[in-house]
């Protein structure tokens, strides 16, 4: 596993006879460390294209069969059954022709379906008749030949407006009832012409129109217990066809599910013709693999043909694909590197220091343990589930889900963990719960209020060392690129730091005697000689720029005390006026001062300020929350994004695709070769 890097990939090639075509994409697609690429033009010249065959038409059908059949099929409850190892795709296809329950399945799903929309077609006929129930005649003698009987509804005001532009004599309603809330239900009978007009002016009004139903011809009264009866009919009618269905999974399921993965994995091979380069006799096949798993692959390939094959590299300068391969918990920072964008393969992989720096920054400048529990909470809330989500209002979901899927919240979440934990061990140094001092008689010596240049130094440091760090990053990939120029303009921006640093420090000191001091000779040299360097790298304009570009994302950093401080300062504004610096002074302190033994004016102008006080602090700290949860996380990647990213990272990498597919119901035939110990 490289630290800091992608793994390293080879570009080979695979020369074989067409007789062990099947045998070899059934090799690469089992250890699953190639990923095939069309081959090259040279070698199109001398060969030819691959062709799809008849047995890959006839994979493709049956595919369709059984997923059909699958789709039709409850899946069956319990454990997962062992995986079927097929020998090959004669015996795949052979288990196709072995199963005999297409007309069967076929039938009970069309009759399902028929009985799903007619019972549909029931149920808002069940509920037209109960809804218009002050209808007592005919439903049969609402039709005509020349006119047309319609149901309405809506707002008894939307149906005023409507009814005044409708032709008086034509249109008068014969059925109106009120209902609850100031709506109104109607029925009234128009000709055919006038029909289409009228109904579009109804959706103009917000005037819901229904017609007859049709199949109805009695009374409310005589129809309904019919329906209902038929209703009950199709129920049981459903509820025996979903247990036929169920007991012919119980039994084909397996196999179906085994069997329609193994003719995925097929039509997956066989995808890979169009890729490859073949002739009468042999073909050629090219892709990447991870340096490490080719010779264990090649031991493998050549093994299962009897040594009928060839695998070597071919020299390319062609970018490679990127795997990121990461331990688990450094993995899961890698949702927000991707966000960004993948690293390409020859850039370094900033996931590392992504997930060493992002939760310091988080926690820096959340920094309070009653936010950080809260926060910490709803993380584990995601990251459990989401049990109860139910529950959320609506609006909130489908904000929370614009934002970001579930997956990526769940990921999000894990990203958020350490970062809470900090925050809360910097809160209890800091004695600051929701901006408050609850740890009676502590005082905390490192208090960001009363050591805000100490603190804005500190975020100076760090900005540096991300800067430096960015740079030195930066050289080492042109370097080995052998873009030397580019390298000294990487190490010219570290030199310009480090004198910008040096700079500053010698300002903020005091101790030279001014700018014209000759200890600020040895900081000035080190700017215009890192100037001079990223000029010649990148360019004269580029020197000046790149000096002030230095400067400000060194000093971009102090936003890591800025938000600190904001926080810090907004949550104790919010206790000040609402509980008061001793907690008697502020609106509920003082207010429930004043309720006891007072006139009853003046202690109701008190109860008024308790809840006005109450009303504040709640909707103030779950502001200054919700800042918590989003700003540090926002600008503490964006630190990492801009100010450091942007020294060495280009990002834009393709990621991996082998040819592989996830297993469940089936076993690979091949497997790598174990390593010596």
């Amino acid at each position: 596993m490289p630290f800091l890097r992608p793994l390293p990939f080879t570009k080979v090639a695979i020369v074989g006879l067409n007789d062990d075509k099947d045998t070899i994409l059934s090799v690469l697609h089992d250890l699953g460390t190639l990923q095939v690429e069309p081959v090259d033009k040279e070698s199109l010249a001398q060969l030819g294209p691959g062709r799809m065959n008849e047995r890959q038409r006839e994979v493709a059908d049956r595919l369709v069969r059984f997923r059909g059949l699958l789709a039709a099929l409850p899946k069956p409850s319990g454990p997962t059954p062992p995986p079927v190892a097929f020998t090959g795709l004669d015996q795949i296809l052979h288990s196709t022709e072995t199963v005999p329950i297409d007309d069967e399945v076929g039938r009970l799903k069309r009759e399902d379906d028929q009985l799903t929309t007619e019972h549909k077609g029931l149920e808002q006929t069940v509920t037209l008749l109960q809804q218009f129930a002050h209808f007592t005649g005919r439903y049969d003698e609402l039709r005509a030949r020349n006119g047309v009987a319609l149901f309405g509804e809506g707002d008894e005001d939307d149906v005023d407006a409507w009814k005044e532009q409708l032709p008086a004599i034509r249109n008068l309603p014969i059925e109106q009832r009120p209902i609850d809330d100031g709506r109104v239900r109607f029925l009234f009978a128009v000709p055919v012409a006038d029909s289409e007009a009228i109904t579009r002016l109804a959706a103009v009004h917000r005037v819901q129109l229904f017609g007859v139903p049709s199949g109805v011809s009695g009374t409310a009264a005589e129809e309904l217990p019919q329906l209902l009866a038929r209703e009950a009919e199709i129920d049981r009618r459903q509820t025996e066809i979903a247990a036929r269905l169920a007991a012919i999974a119980a039994q084909w399921y397996p196999r179906l599910a085994a069997t329609a993965e193994a003719l995925e994995i097929e039509n997956r091979k066989f995808d890979m013709y169009s890729r490859l380069g073949s002739s009468n006799r042999g073909f050629v096949l090219q892709g990447w693999v991870p340096s490490r798993d080719l010779a264990a692959l090649r031991t493998v390939l050549l093994d299962s043909v009897g040594h009928r094959a060839e695998l070597y590299p071919i020299p390319t300068h062609e970018e490679p694909p990127t795997y990121i391969e990461n331990p688990h918990g450094v993995r899961r920072f890698e949702f927000l590197v991707r966000f960004y964008s993948l690293p390409q393969a020859s850039e370094f992989d900033p996931t590392w220091v992504f997930a060493f720096v992002f939760p310091i920054f988080y926690g820096l400048m959340l920094s309070d343990w009653g936010y950080g529990l809260i926060i910490l909470s709803i993380c584990l809330w995601m990251i459990g589930g989401f049990p109860g989500r139910q529950h959320l209002p609506k609006g909130l979901k489908k904000f929370l889900t614009s934002i970001v899927s579930p997956n990526g919240m769940r990921s999000l979440a894990y990203a958020l963990v350490p970062g809470c934990v900090i925050a809360i061990g910097l809160g209890l140094t800091f004695n600051s719960f929701f901006g408050a001092a609850v740890i009676p008689g502590y005082n905390s010596p490192v208090d960001p209020l009363h050591h805000v240049g100490a603190y804005l130094k500190v975020a100076g440091f760090i900005g540096i060392g991300m800067v430096v760090f960015g740079f030195a990053l930066g050289a080492l990939k042109e370097y080995f690129h052998h873009r030397i120029r580019h390298a000294l303009a990487k190490v010219g921006g570290i030199v310009a730091t480090i004198g910008l640093a040096a700079f500053g420090l010698g300002l903020l000191s005091k101790t030279q005697g001014g700018i014209t001091s000759l200890s600020f000779l040895g900081p000035v040299a080190l700017i215009v000689v890192g100037a001079l360097l990223v000029a010649f790298g990148e360019g004269a304009q580029n020197g000046l720029m790149g000096v002030m570009e230095m400067l400000s994302h060194v000093l971009s950093y102090t936003r890591l005390i800025g938000i600190l401080l904001a926080s810090i300062i907004l949550a104790t504004v919010i206790n000040t006026v609402t509980i008061g610096t001793d907690g008697h002074s502020g609106l509920i302190g003082g207010g429930a001062g004043m309720i006891l033994g007072t006139p009853s004016s003046v202690a109701l102008k008190a109860i008024l300020f308790v809840i006005l006080g109450l009303v504040i602090l709640v909707v103030g700290q779950v502001f200054n929350l919700v800042l918590g949860v989003f700003e540090p996380g926002i600008q503490g990647a964006r630190l990492i994004f801009v100010e450091y990213f942007s020294k060495f990272y280009e990002g834009n990498g393709k990621e991996f695709h082998p040819l592989k597919t996830k297993r469940i119901y089936t076993a690979p035939l091949y497997r790598p070769t174990p390593p010596p110990p």
